[in-house]
């Protein structure tokens, strides 16, 4: 998420349940200094564990990283776990973080099944590392609709590619994503 993504998160993640069979990471477009404030925020108010991203990190079911303001968060296989990397490369497309090479990172770990969503944002982040996942796991890609939508730039760019599964309102996308998450 990008434009209007910190009250999309509020409305998203307190919704979460604490025994979600799933880690969760987040790309929010936000400069450094600034995203270990919103995690701090989002896991007063939920139920699930919420964090700014750490190098090393290693991803737990239940818990949501949030990328580090000004890195990208990148996701690698140390043996039979996942592991977050950050690093401060160029940004790519003005973005850093960029959930392109978030999505590109999780091409080669060892999940099955991804579940993608995209919420308000202005431009396409998202849609070229969503496209390339798709070309290696299975994916169900939930984007947030117009009518609720801060800018309607990110959710409808990935529409108009063609890889959404779901068109949903913020305010059942966290329960689309629990239905998802609990189906194995």
């Amino acid at each position: 998420c990008s434009t209007g993504g910190p009250k999309a998160l509020q409305s998203v993640i307190p919704k979460l349940k604490k025994d979600m069979d799933a880690p969760m990471l987040v790309v929010q477009h936000m400069p450094a200094g600034f995203t270990l404030s919103l995690a701090n925020r989002l896991n007063e108010i939920s139920e699930v564990d919420v964090k700014e991203a750490e190098e090393g990190d290693v991803l737990r079911k239940g818990v949501v990283y949030i990328a580090k303001g000004g890195s990208h968060m990148e996701l690698r296989n140390n043996g039979r776990e996942s592991v977050i990397h950050l690093n401060t490369s160029p940004p790519r497309d003005g973005l850093r973080p960029c959930a392109n090479i978030m999505y590109e990172s999780l091409c080669n770990l060892n999940y099955d099944e991804i579940i993608c969503v995209v919420l308000t944002g202005m431009d396409s982040d998202g849609t070229v590392g969503i496209r390339e996942l798709k070309k290696h796991k299975k994916i169900n890609v939930i984007a947030q609709d117009a009518d609720s939508s801060v800018v309607y730039g990110m959710p409808k760019a990935i529409y108009e590619a063609g890889l959404v599964n779901e068109v949903v309102a913020l305010d059942k996308i966290a329960d689309t994503i629990m239905r998802k998450v609990e189906v194995q």
